[in-house]
């Protein structure tokens, strides 16, 4: 699946959406599992608060020794968070969502893990397997605004269906090689594993997360 795309994606990173006249470069970082390795291009023009907090957890080799946690074919790839016994690594504390950067989750587009509160992402990413637009921000996605009000109305007792979309998942940047690497991760078989669904029963560990060059 992922293969078959990999020359369509290197085409799409000399347009748009991660060309831009702006001073500051690309960064490129280097993910190495055990499973081989894979090249990410982070556009800090488009998401600067995440890709500066990604990098803040890169320069610290914070991510060094983390897992995939969450394997899901045909969706998504997701770790950062948690070590191979599935305890919880430190975390910094929530960003801003910049899912109305403009950015896809399109397949093979790396994006911003988070609970259901708008701004609650901390260290956890996710790659995109497939073109998930549902996860993008929309016109008529909650704002910060809606979600005050509910949360207000929440304490009080009050809860109503929601009339707007999900805020939408932030992405910051996109694989550049190492696709097949993907996808062999998407391929891993899964178990639950206490209160953790989709956990590949052969740990896909995140070895390291470097800046190239």
């Amino acid at each position: 699946m992922l293969k078959f795309i990999q020359t369509v994606l290197c085409l799409a990173l000399t347009t748009a959406p991660f060309v831009s006249s702006r001073a500051d470069p690309i960064t490129v970082v280097v993910i190495s599992t055990n499973l081989g390795k894979m090249t990410v291009a982070l556009d800090a023009n488009r998401a600067p608060i995440t890709v500066a907090n990604f990098l803040a957890y890169v320069d610290e080799e914070a991510y060094d020794g983390t897992i995939f946690h969450r394997v899901i074919d045909d969706f998504m790839i997701q770790g950062g968070g948690y070590r191979v016994d599935l305890s919880e690594t430190p975390e910094k504390g929530p960003i801003t969502n910049e899912a109305e950067n403009g950015l896809s989750n399109a397949v093979g587009t790396i994006a911003m893990a988070r609970s259901n509160l708008i701004d609650s992402a901390t260290r956890q990413f996710f790659i995109n397997l497939v073109d998930n637009s549902r996860l993008d921000h929309k016109p008529n996605s909650c704002t910060r605004e809606n979600e005050q009000r509910a949360l207000e109305l929440a304490e009080r007792g009050l809860v109503k269906p929601s009339r707007c979309a999900s805020y939408g998942y932030a992405v910051f940047g996109s694989v550049q090689s190492g696709l097949d690497v993907v996808e062999r991760i998407a391929k891993s078989k899964t178990k639950q594993q206490g209160e953790f669904f989709d956990v590949p029963t052969e740990p896909v560990i995140i070895l390291s997360i470097r800046r190239e060059g």
